[in-house]
This record gives C-alpha cells, structure tokens and sequence, in this order.
C-alpha cells in the first residue's frame, strides 16, 4: 500500500475541524513533500517525524513521500500534526496495518526518540472527535485535561511504539482517567474586610444577578480586596461551564485546565494591556483576557490608566457575550460571557475634593474623562468605597459576614432566576425586562424623573430595573417594590460625582 489515511484534528479557536493527513509513497529521489498550507512549525515536522520513526526501530522510506493536509484552504499550525504523519507515512509503507485508522483520531507531537508530548486545544479536539463517534489518541501529558470530559473515549499514549502496537492488535492503549479533584486552598473570605457595608452589599448583589460593578474610592479603601472575595460568593461552575472555561483555557499558553476546574476564573489584566491582549489576536486568533474570564469575573484596576480604545473594545462583548476575530486567514469567535468588575480613584491624585486633592474640577472633569459614557453606561453598580470612620481601627471592627453565609443567599437568589427566565437577571433581554421586571406606573414615574435628573440613558433604565429585580430576588418578593428601586438608583455613584463636577464648574 503506498497510499494512506489517517485522521487528526486543527484547532481553531474553540473548534477543532477535522483534517486529513494523506501519505504517498512513490519512486524518486528520496524527499518528504508537505501541501496543504502548512506553517513553519508544521514543516519542520520533517526532521522530527523521520527521527522519530528511525529511533523506534522502523524504516524510513528511501522514496518519494509526499504528505496532503486537507482541506488544503485550512491554515494549520503546531506541533498537533507530528504523530498522524508520522502513522500515515508508517501505514503507506507497510509497517502498520490500516484497518483501524477508521476508528481512530491523532493528536500529538514528537519528540526525536518517538515520546508523545503535549499540545494546546486538547480538550476541543476531544469533544469533537467524541461527536463524530470516534476516539482521539493523545499524550499522557494531555490526559488531565482530556479527563475532564465526562463522556470518556479518549485514550492516552507515551511513545510512537505503543500505537504501533495497538494498531497491530498486540496491546491496549489506556483511557484517559478523570483527574483527583484537589483541596481547595483557603480562599480570600469577605469577613477579612473592615467596615465597608455598602461595598459588601453591592459585592452580594452584584454576585446574585451576575451585575458589573465599578469601584470608587482613595488608595487603600479596600477596593482591590472586595473584588477578590466576589468569585468566593459566586456559585461554583456547572459540567457544561466548567467545560467550556477548560476548553479556552487548553488553547492559552501556561495555563493548566484541570487545575481550574469547577473554579470560577478571575483575571486582572495590568492596566499596560494591549488591545490584542485583552480581547484576543493573533495570525491564528487566540483568546484574550475576557475569554479566558468566560463565565467568571474580569478586574480591572486603575481602570483610567487602561488605554482609551482597549476600554471601548469591551462594550461589544459586554452586550453580545462573545467576542469575533477576524484576521486574513481566518476569523474566529470566543465565548466571553464574563463579569467586569472595575475600581478606580476618583481623581488624578487619588482623593476626593478636600485637603487630600490638589486638584481643580477641571482636572478631576479630564481625568475622568478618560472613560467614554457608552462605557460607563456598561456597569449596573458604580458605588463609592470611602476611607473608613475615625476610630474604626483602634477600637477594633467587628468581623463581617463569612463568604459561605453570603454565598448561600447568592445561590439561592439565582436559582429563583433560573426558574423564572432561564438565565441570571444580568442576561435578561428586553422581552425578559418587560416581562419580568414590571413596575408599577407610580414607580414608573418617578424613576424616569430620577433618570431625567441624572442624565441617564434607556440602557441605565434597564440596568437599574435589572438591578432592582436582583435585590427583589435576594428579599424573597415577586414584585419589584419602591424600596427596591430605591436601592438601585443608590448604586449610580460614578453618575452623580460627574454631575457634581459639571456643575461646580458653572
């Protein structure tokens, strides 16, 4: 036989297209031919793949060896190809048997000695193969996170051998074993925060109905800290998120999937990151940062240092919960299904207007400035973290409430939400709003006169109405009562300390 199939799987953002490595072996001057549109790191799987296959004891043919990855419009990058071209140049010269490739899909890289070694987008091209009805042939060192996958079918390798001898029927190749889930380290607890009531409260609401929420306060108020306690009181990840965080996740360098499971992702960015960096980029699109937060929390601190145009890259994905890359030779789209949480000073020096700030309005008006409106409009919650009453240090605050104790009210605040529109109220649409979070016409009112007062747009309304039927659903009340629109309106802090500073300057 001079010519074989063997099947093995691209990784495309979080899709994983099936290709076909076809092997040819013809009389000629000895040379190994790669088409089909492969990079640089694919081409010099020459070298590899013929020591690979000379140091586990066969025969690299002294022909012609022509190799097809199809479909040749498919960019192809990595090291992912290696091992099925190492078997199809195998099978086409008649040291392994054919019959089973069918069955089969391979994914690996080699080492010269013939060792299987890790690549990115595992997981995906494990899902994909298992819905096609075969099974992926992978590393060991992948078997972690390919063990994730509940519906099995995976099977692990170390070495070019033992699939040489698995393909001959002489041995069995293992499955890949779902790994131990390891003891939770002692996570940053909310009872760790002195004072701020109003910042847990908004922390807790913003937890119930997955709200994005702005900081606002002088250095050291404990901004930092209550955004770290937030993924401590959110529920923990179901099969199918979990899932898809370890997926994005396997396509990132450096970053361990199963180490994350069930674990809500939380990245901070440094306020230096790039636009590519935040949202994703690449030839070959990789995820960005509020991919890799897909289903969790995005922190951003110092948020006015943050480059104007990254900052507005955000609003799309915030409304779509996705973002879409299109690049030459490929356009990909990311889930980023995320939570934005935010903190900043409200002036250049860090201080409100006082003898800490040095600063005219004008300034302060310039410094904030730097977010756009649409921006702002983003965030369901903006409140104020102030410096802490005198004395509240020396005579010692009481601890506040355990992150267990909140989280089991966030939980059971989402499940009302679950049960009534199938989704958080943060993700409601216009039909859910209408639907869901009636007022009544008094209300309706008064908070349109509140809007008018403030300046705030129709997005504002809505998120305010979503805001109010989170706190109705932390209260156990159907209805969205004044009380609970009340509280709402409370959490437009960024609001009224621009209004404050338009008007001092009249």
């Amino acid at each position: 036989m001079t010519l074989s199939r063997v099947l093995t799987r691209a990784a495309i953002g979080v899709e994983a297209p099936l290709v076909t490595i076809e092997a040819h072996i013809s009389n000629g001057l000895p040379a190994l031919t790669l088409v089909g549109l492969p990079e640089t790191t694919v081409k010099e799987a020459r070298e590899r793949v013929r020591s690979a296959i000379i140091n586990s004891g066969f025969s690299f043919p002294a022909k012609r060896i022509t190799i097809n990855l199809a479909p040749a419009d498919l960019p192809k990058e990595g090291g992912r190809y290696d091992l099925p071209m190492a078997v199809a140049i195998l099978v086409a010269s008649e040291q392994l048997p054919a019959e089973k490739l069918g069955q089969y899909e391979f994914v690996a890289e080699l080492g010269l000695d013939g060792t299987l070694c890790a690549v990115q987008g595992a997981i995906p091209a494990a899902m994909a193969a298992i819905g096609a009805g075969r099974q992926l042939v992978v590393s060991e060192e992948n078997q972690q996170d390919v063990g994730l996958i509940q519906l099995g079918g995976t099977l692990i390798a170390k070495h070019l051998l033992e699939i040489c001898a698995f393909l001959h029927n002489q041995a069995e190749l293992p499955r890949a074993r779902s790994p131990q889930e390891q003891p939770e380290k002692d996570a940053d607890d909310l009872s760790d925060i002195i004072g701020q009531e109003q910042g847990r409260r908004a922390l807790e609401i913003s937890a119930a109905g997955g709200h994005n929420l702005l900081l606002i306060g002088p250095p050291g108020t404990g901004k930092t800290m209550l955004a770290t306690r937030l993924p401590g009181i959110m529920p923990p990840l179901s099969d199918t998120e979990a899932l898809e965080c370890a997926a994005i996740a396997s396509l990132a360098n450096s970053i361990t999937p199963h180490r994350q499971w069930r674990k809500r992702p939380f990245r901070s960015p440094h306020h230096s990151a790039s636009l590519y960096a935040l949202i994703g980029g690449g030839a070959l699109p990789r995820p960005g940062e509020i991919s890799l937060a897909h289903n969790g929390v995005l922190f951003l601190d110092e948020l006015p240092e943050f480059d104007r145009r990254v900052l507005d890259a955000l609003r799309e994905p915030l409304e779509s919960g996705e973002i879409a890359i299109s690049r030459a030779r490929a356009k990909v789209t990311y889930p980023a299904r995320f939570q934005l949480i935010a903190a900043m000073n409200p002036s250049p020096t860090g201080h409100y207007q006082g003898q800490h700030n040095r600063t005219s309005p004008q300034q302060v008006l310039r410094y904030l400035s730097k977010l756009s409106g649409p921006f702002l409009d983003r965030f369901d919650l903006s409140i104020e973290v102030p410096l802490l009453p005198s004395g509240t240090l020396s005579k010692g605050a009481e601890a506040g409430e355990h992150s267990a104790s909140v989280a089991a009210r966030v939980i059971k605040a989402r499940a009302l939400q679950m049960a009534r529109a199938g989704k958080i109220n943060a993700h409601m649409n216009n039909a859910d709003i209408k639907l869901w979070c009636v007022v009544s016409d008094k209300d309706a009112e008064w908070l349109e006169s509140v809007l008018n007062q403030l300046g705030l747009s129709v997005r504002a309304w809505q998120r305010i109405l979503k805001v109010a039927r989170t706190i109705a659903d932390l209260a156990g009340d159907e209805r969205i009562l004044r009380v609970h629109l009340q509280e709402a309106v409370g959490y437009r802090s960024i609001d009224r300390l621009l209004i404050h500073l338009h008007r001092s300057l009249e």
